[in-house]
C-alpha cells in the first residue's frame, strides 16, 4: 500500500510539472545551441527528405549532439540529447537539464528545433518514442531505490502525454491491468518500451511482473492494458501496423531483434546474431534498426530486413536511438 502512494504521490508531481509545461504548447523559445565549436555550423532545423534522425556517439563537438544522416550526408543539429524520437513533426528529447547537471528532462521539439514543452523527471533516461501523426508522446526511464524486489536496484517508469489535449499519464503503473483475461494487481508491476498505433490511443509496451515479462495492449483514454503474450520486450509498431520488432530474450540476459506478426502471434528471428539491448525502430515496411553497442561510449546503428532473410547492414556509424525521417 505504501508502494501505491508513493507511486499516486510521484505521479501527482509530474502533472503538476506538466500542467506548467503545457502552457509553454503555444510558445516558441530559441533552438538549443552548443557552445563549443563545430567544423561548420551546426543545423537549426530537422533536414528535409529521407534519413536517420539518431544520438552521435563520434568522439569531439559532435558526441550527444542529435544528426541526421542520408543521401551520403551527416547533418548535426544544434541539440543535444540522451534518447531522442521524432514523427508527424514533433520531436522528444530526453536530456541532462543544462542548470542542473545530474537532473533530467523530456523536451518537445518542433522541426526548427523551437522547445515546444518540457518536464523534469527523476531517473536515467532509456527510451523515447512519438507516434506517426506527432500527436503522442512516451518516455521510459530508470529509477532507482523504485524495485520492490531488490531495494535499491533499478525499475522502469513510463509516461505518456497527448500533445493535443494536455492529457498526461505520468507513470503507467496507474493504469488496470488484466493479465491473462483477468484483473491483476502487482506491487511490482512496471512498464517500458511504449509504441503507439494510427488511432493516437492504442499503445503496445512491456510490462514485468513476478519475474515475467509480458507483451501488453494498452488503451490509454480508459486508461487500462491486457497482456497478450510473455518475451516480448520493448516492441515497436511497423508503419503498416501488421508486426511488432522487439527484444527477444535470451538464455544469458542477453537479447536478439526478432518480429510478431500481430494476425498469427507467430515469432520470426532476424538475421542479427549479435546482443541488442534496443528498443528497435522501423526504417520502412521492410528494414528493422538498431543501435548495437561498441564499447561503454560508442554505439552503430545497424538494419537487418524484417523477414528474417539478408544479413544485418552498417546503416549510420557513431549513433544511437534512430528515427526514421522523411
Amino acid at each position: 500500500m505504501r508502494a501505491r502512494v508513493a507511486v499516486a504521490i510521484l505521479a501527482t508531481v509530474v502533472l503538476a510539472a506538466v500542467a506548467v509545461g503545457v502552457a509553454l504548447l503555444s510558445g516558441a523559445a530559441r533552438p538549443d545551441v552548443p557552445t563549443t565549436p563545430f567544423a561548420a555550423p551546426p543545423v537549426t532545423g530537422l533536414p528535409a527528405g529521407p534519413g536517420v534522425l539518431a544520438r552521435s556517439t563520434a568522439e569531439g563537438p559532435e558526441y550527444g549532439r542529435l544528426v541526421v544522416a542520408g543521401r551520403g550526408r551527416r547533418d548535426v543539429l544544434a541539440l543535444a540529447c540522451v534518447r531522442v524520437y521524432a514523427a508527424g513533426g514533433t520531436g522528444v528529447c530526453l536530456r541532462e537539464e543544462a542548470d542542473a547537471p545530474g537532473s533530467y528532462e523530456t523536451v518537445l521539439f518542433d522541426t526548427r528545433l523551437r522547445k515546444t514543452w518540457s518536464s523534469p523527471f527523476a531517473g536515467v533516461p532509456s527510451r523515447a518514442r512519438v507516434s506517426a501523426s506527432g500527436r503522442m508522446v512516451s518516455w521510459t526511464v530508470f529509477v532507482q531505490g523504485d524495485s520492490y524486489s531488490d531495494a535499491g536496484a533499478f525499475s522502469t517508469r513510463s509516461g505518456i502525454l497527448d500533445t493535443r489535449t494536455g492529457d498526461v499519464a505520468g507513470t503507467l503503473e496507474t493504469f488496470a491491468v488484466t493479465r491473462d483475461g483477468r484483473p491483476y494487481e502487482a506491487a511490482d508491476v512496471n512498464f517500458w518500451g511504449v509504441t503507439f498505433a494510427a488511432d493516437d490511443n492504442r499503445f503496445y509496451a512491456t510490462m514485468s511482473t513476478g519475474g515475467r515479462t509480458y507483451l501488453v495492449e494498452g488503451d490509454f483514454a480508459a486508461r487500462r492494458v491486457r497482456t497478450l503474450r510473455q518475451n516480448v520486450e520493448c516492441p515497436s509498431l511497423s508503419p503498416d501496423g501488421t508486426r511488432l520488432a522487439f527484444k527477444k530474450p535470451q538464455p544469458g540476459g542477453t537479447w536478439r531483434p526478432a518480429v510478431l506478426d500481430l494476425a498469427t502471434m507467430s515469432e520470426t528471428p532476424l538475421a542479427e546474431t549479435r546482443a541488442v539491448d534496443d528498443q528497435p525502430a522501423w526504417l520502412d515496411d521492410r528494414t528493422v534498426m538498431y543501435g548495437v553497442k561498441r564499447g561503454a561510449r560508442h554505439s552503430d546503428v545497424w538494419a537487418v530486413p524484417a523477414d528474417g532473410g539478408g544479413r544485418a547492414r552498417l546503416l549510420v556509424p557513431d549513433a544511437e536511438s534512430p528515427a526514421p525521417l522523411g
